[in-house]
């Protein structure tokens, strides 16, 4: 039988020592024989990224020792940071972003000389011995990064550049008799999303590659992921209609497959997939459909589409061989996984947990996926939580406070996949709408533009008129409505405090509050990317100052928590101390917490169970209730560093 106890103040078995306790981020996967590869970001070693394996006899193990961090900083965001072939790795270990090379069980012993270089995106050249690969260079004193495709000799670590002259690069693939090579590039101001092009080259004997002919993406039209089948076919993901859906390239270009769904996602790392070969020359895919991702296998032949059925609603990414899929999945009930699927008959085993569920199912909260109302005669996306625990209920009289989560990018989507940090708020008595407002990836180029001239304005109401949809329909207390995000979310966070009053607190995870200062002052994949969100700088400077929640402090009026690394290359900690001392001198209630040794995402353990058990304190005190369990203190109107 249940207790009636006021929101917020239920006891909840979702702690942020289980959130930390066996918790990884789940990262690059990859198959070679019978071994699968994955990533583990481990909070509990410092947030170091091991490369796991599991091999043909269920063995799991580590394949490199610590102190070794297998983590590129190549567009800082990272990603395509190893490659096995043959029970051979290479990898970028984080620490001096050299590359690396061993065989299984061996000491790993560089590759690549000491310098200003970040490598990523490797693949193999097995016909000439060499790796292929992405190389951004650092060492131009000041002056923005040099990317280049370069060879990379696994016998003498001899760099040779392919291909230059664009701005970025990457996912280069080769064709199985490596005679031909395809990758993608795109240039300032546009994202990789916005507009990507594919070339096409032919190797020459000595290494070199031919003129190359540009095959698909440009003129606002992106690509995602070339793969060469096994006959030499060249397959791709590019919208032209306005949908990430699947192409081949044999005699001509030819969609495989229109579907007004997401077979790609917004490259903001390197080796993101979401397909490959089995071994009928058909393709398993994952794709979007309405925000839920689904696995199939596609027939190019007739485009026939064919459910593989699978529990998972979030597919992150996916490595094909023969009938096995290994991918990153997760659900409703279930947290990130590492898994591999039968795609004859869709059984899965899990390799791997992301984190492990010590509690009764009973205390997850469902997510309901919802549409509402919002300007411009639009209608934006979001998942609601309500509060559960089979424990406790509230009064009658009483409804649940609300958290509205922006989600980081602000190209990106939320998903629906258990996440114990939103569970660890709703088993104790809050509601969350998790929101996937305009200009989110998911529902279609046309959804994602939405957001273009409008950051700062477009999200920022989504999240207001989800909010007060739910106070309108009974479901929240519209007097309880916090505002929380990290990085862009983070910027919605505070300019919806700022700019209106719906929200009685907010909470800012490396969050933006000067977007001219970031205009300026950030590395280069995201330095012309509010060209489109907001407007060209400085010719439209106007609009960065308007919309910066430092410039209009003054609007400010309620309770706001900060979270910052103070590492972070992405959005600099100024960020936040500018906006926390503005805070303070006008005397509203705030609180600073500042991190060591962290960058843009928070990877150490008592890190993330710090910043949770503060966030709750806050909320309690901003709020008036006592929440169950003890909490360390928090100052709300000092800044602190936490050594």
């Amino acid at each position: 039988m249940s207790t009636t106890m006021p929101f917020g103040e239920w006891a909840s078995p979702i702690t942020t020592k289980l959130l930390i306790a066996d918790s990884v981020r789940l990262g690059g996967i990859a198959l070679d024989g019978d071994c699968a590869y994955w990533l583990e970001g481990r909070p509990s070693e410092g947030g170091r990224n091991a490369l796991v394996c599991r091999d043909g006899a269920g063995l799991t193990r580590d394949v490199l020792p610590a102190p070794f961090n297998v983590r590129t900083r190549a567009h800082e965001y990272g990603g395509g940071a190893f490659l096995v072939s043959d029970g051979r790795i290479w990898f970028s270990n984080y620490e001096d972003q050299r590359l690396y090379q061993c065989r299984d069980a061996t000491p790993p012993r560089p590759l690549t000389g000491i310098g200003p270089w970040r490598y990523a995106d490797m693949i193999l050249d097995p016909h000439r011995g060499r790796l292929i690969c992405v190389r951004e260079d650092h060492g131009g004193n000041g002056s923005e990064a040099i990317n280049t495709l370069v060879a990379v000799g696994l016998h003498d670590g001899a760099v040779q550049v392919l291909a230059e002259g664009h701005d970025f690069y990457a996912s280069p693939c080769l064709s199985g008799d490596g005679r031909r090579i395809a990758w993608i590039t795109w240039d300032h101001p546009d994202m990789p999303w916005d507009s990507a092009r594919l070339w096409l080259a032919e190797v020459s004997d000595d290494g070199t590659l031919a003129v190359p002919e540009r095959i698909a993406g440009g003129n606002g039209e992106s690509v995602f992921q070339p793969a060469f089948r096994e006959d030499g076919v060249l397959f791709f993901v590019s919208d032209p209609d306005g949908w990430w859906n699947l192409h081949c390239r044999d005699d001509d270009v030819r969609c495989v497959l229109p579907m007004q769904a997401e077979f790609g996602r917004p490259q903001w790392q390197f080796g993101m997939s979401t397909y490959g070969f089995d071994s009928r020359q058909g393709i398993i895919c994952c794709y979007s459909l309405d925000g839920f991702w689904h696995l199939a296998q596609l027939s190019v032949e007739d485009g026939k589409l064919e459910p593989i059925d699978t529990e998972f609603t979030d597919i992150q990414a996916i490595a094909v061989a023969g009938n096995r899929a290994l991918v990153i999945g997760g659900g409703a009930t279930r947290t990130a996984v590492v898994a591999m699927v039968d795609t004859t008959n869709g059984a899965t085993s899990v390799l791997r947990e992301s984190a492990p569920r010590a509690f009764h199912e009973d205390f997850v909260s469902l997510p309901e996926a919802i549409d509402f109302a919002t300007g411009d005669g639009e209608h934006a996306h979001a998942f609601y939580y309500p509060p559960c625990n089979p424990d406790y209920c509230g009064p009658e009289d009483e409804r649940p406070p609300l958290i509205v989560i922006g989600h980081g990018g602000p190209t990106g989507a939320t998903s629906a996949t258990l996440n114990l940090s939103l569970q660890y708020w709703t088993s104790r008595g809050f509601a969350v709408l998790d929101v996937n407002y305009r200009g989110s990836t998911g529902f279609g180029r046309g959804y994602r533009e939405l957001l273009v001239g409008r950051w700062g304005i477009a999200d920022v109401e989504d999240c207001i008129k989800g909010a007060r949809h739910l106070a309108d329909t009974g479901r929240v207390d519209g007097a309880r409505l916090v505002i929380r995000g990290s990085s862009a979310g983070g910027y919605t966070t505070l300019a919806a405090l700022t700019f209106h009053d719906d929200f009685a607190a907010g909470a800012s995870y490396y969050g933006i509050s000067d977007l001219e200062t970031l205009a300026q002052d950030t590395h280069k994949f995201e330095s012309r990317y509010l060209d489109r969100l907001i407007g060209a700088y400085p010719a439209q400077r106007d609009r960065y100052v308007a919309r910066s929640p430092i410039h209009a402090v003054d609007r400010l009026s309620c309770p706001v928590i900060f979270f910052q690394g103070l590492d972070d290359a992405v959005v600099p900690p100024s960020q936040a101390e500018r906006m926390v001392e503005a805070l303070r001198s006008k005397g509203l209630p705030v609180a600073y917490l500042a991190f060591e040794g962290e960058q843009h995402g928070f990877r150490k353990a008592e890190t993330i169970e710090r910043t949770l058990q503060a966030e709750l304190l806050f909320y309690a005190r901003v709020f008036d209730f006592t929440p169950a369990g003890e909490l360390p203190e928090i100052p709300m109107d000092v800044a602190r560093n936490e050594r």
